[in-house]
């Protein structure tokens, strides 16, 4: 292994590991208004761009997994945006989100 495959490697669990806090997080404030759209889908543009930039060099290896890894812990986060403005919607409309029956199944 190269030392350039090390260091994106240090880099690929850093954000692995920033990933999950970030969700449970989002999670529990139960609000978007901390969350940024635009942001999450850049970051799932720039894995999916190291992804293809591995699979167009051949440089097929275990980075690709954390690179999959990462952008799975990022489309849980976009799913939680989305929860989350589900629920800053109905609590502007005065509905008490804690009785939904989404927030039952969470």
């Amino acid at each position: 292994m190269t030392v350039p495959e090390i260091l994106e490697t240090i880099m690929l669990i850093c954000f692995g590991v920033s990933w999950p806090l970030s969700v449970i997080k989002n999670i529990k404030a139960k609000t978007a208004k901390s969350m940024s759209l635009p942001f999450i889908l850049l970051i799932m543009f720039g894995y999916i761009a190291g992804i293809t930039s591995k699979f167009i060099s051949g440089n097929i290896g275990y980075v690709l997994i954390v690179y999959f890894i990462n952008i799975m812990s990022v489309s849980v986060n976009l799913a939680v945006y989305f929860i989350n403005l589900w629920h800053d919607k109905r609590s502007q409309k005065g509905i008490n989100v804690a009785n939904s029956p989404m927030e039952k199944s969470l």
